[in-house]
């Protein structure tokens, strides 16, 4: 949804900021206070909570910040949504959770206590949804216009790029060289609306969930006839919810051997990635008592989650 500013004021409208330069006169020690009055923009009516959602998303890319969906109130009879918030996604604090071990880096913090948020509700007799709650203030510094495609809530690939990324695969162009010249095409970087790593993650996507039935099929009968040929041969499948393949492991005779004599010291590596799927390649790898490479055991994990390994 493409809304222009004037569009956006009126439901959102700024007094002090303006939106050609993010910042106010408090901003200049970095200490931002937007102050804006919206009052009187409560009730403002959506058909849908994604056209609220969208509005106000478009509403954070032009004038510099990210939104996020909070918490949700449904009907226990059809699970319609009767209330919504939107808030700002610097809102609250993160939550320190306890680990074992010392922690290998520490992530930066982000959530500085926004309150900047909108709340929606249901109007049961319209079936529309109206502002109900409105807070515009924010607590941290806008991002400026070319920060935008970087925002969680405004990175997203159009069905028309989805094509041009497809296109570029198909061809063989690496994933490096079709983001360069598709941020050249558009102008820059920042006009594409996503990241190289967007980019990345929705290829290792599609080519992992959308896994052909020939394929599976090609890698099921392999392990059925090495399974027949040696009973010692072993190999695990994981599916995910529905039902595609995910995580695939495998050992055969001679690995389960080696690791047997000399699985004292084993090698866990994941930095092997030269499958046009850019799946991680694990391989479980030792010496033996000629000082040579011997493999254990390998698998193809669709991430690097913990719960994968």
């Amino acid at each position: 949804m493409a809304l222009s500013l004037d569009c956006l004021d009126i439901l959102f409208p700024p007094t002090k900021q303006k939106a050609d330069n993010y910042t106010d006169e408090t901003n200049k020690n970095n200490d931002q206070s937007v102050v804006i009055d919206y009052t009187s923009k409560l009730g403002i009516e959506f058909g849908t909570e994604q056209e609220a959602y969208d509005i106000y998303n478009e509403y954070g890319r032009n004038y510099g910040f990210s939104i996020r969906k909070d918490w949700s109130n449904k009907r226990k009879v059809d699970g319609v949504v009767t209330s919504r918030n939107f808030a700002c996604c610097k809102e609250g604090f993160r939550d320190e959770l306890e680990r074992d071990g010392p922690k290998t880096y520490e992530r930066a913090e982000t959530r500085t206590g926004c309150p900047a948020h909108v709340t929606v509700r249901l109007d049961k007799e319209k079936g529309k949804y109206y502002t109900h709650s409105l807070e515009l203030n924010h607590k941290h510094a806008l991002h400026v216009p070319q920060c935008a495609h970087v925002m969680p809530s405004q990175r997203r690939i159009s069905k028309a790029q989805v094509l041009e990324i497809d296109l570029a695969d198909d061809s063989g162009i690496k994933l490096k060289d079709s983001y360069e010249f598709m941020g050249r095409q558009a102008g820059g970087k920042y006009v594409l609306g996503y990241t190289k790593q967007d980019q990345k993650n929705y290829l290792h996507n599609k080519r992992r969930r959308a896994l052909k039935y020939g394929e599976a099929e090609s890698i099921l009968r392999y392990f059925l006839k090495q399974k027949r040929e040696n009973s010692s041969f072993y190999y695990a499948i994981q599916l995910d919810v529905e039902e595609q393949i995910t995580n695939i492991f495998w050992a055969d005779a001679q690995m389960i051997i080696d690791y047997t004599l000399f699985g004292d010291v084993v090698s866990f590596n994941t930095t092997y990635r030269t499958n046009k799927e850019y799946q991680p390649l694990a391989m479980f790898v030792g010496f033996n008592h000629h000082r040579e490479v011997v493999i254990f055991g390998a698998a193809l994990l669709y991430d690097e989650t913990i719960k994968s390994f």
